[in-house]
């Protein structure tokens, strides 16, 4: 199984909401690391998995969107607790509307909202064979 993987760095905002979490119910930032793999079992006739470039544009139009802005304010966050979890989904299924996914398997995007935390989503595109 082949193995790509792009990241970017980038500042949000948020506040947690439905629970006592102290600090993090106030609004506060965050210097997210966001990384993108993709995940598949063939190479194109180049010896790609997929063209990088297209990857990192999506990439840069996805941090581009999220970046100084407040999470809690965004419409894919309308009702949720704006949680790295629920990050890491959202931009996830936003990214596989942007690459073009022939050939891959699977995207995971790992979010880290620190040094010490992160979560991840990961979406199977086609059958893995498990």
């Amino acid at each position: 199984m082949y193995t790509l993987a792009v990241k970017r760095e980038f500042i949000a905002q948020h506040f947690l909401i439905g629970g006592d979490w102290g600090e993090e119910n106030r609004l506060h930032s965050h210097h997210y690391v966001l990384e993108v793999r993709l995940e598949g079992r063939e190479l194109d006739r180049h010896g790609y998995l997929v063209d990088i470039v297209d990857v990192e544009k999506a990439l840069e139009g996805l941090v581009a969107y999220f970046k100084d802005r407040t999470l809690n304010e965004l419409p894919e966050f309308a009702g949720l607790n704006p949680s790295v979890e629920h990050f890491a989904r959202i931009c996830c299924r936003r990214l596989l509307e942007q690459i073009d996914v022939a050939g891959l398997e699977a995207l995971t995007v790992k979010i880290w909202e620190n040094e010490i935390a992160w979560a991840a989503y990961r979406e199977r595109i086609k059958d893995e064979g498990y």
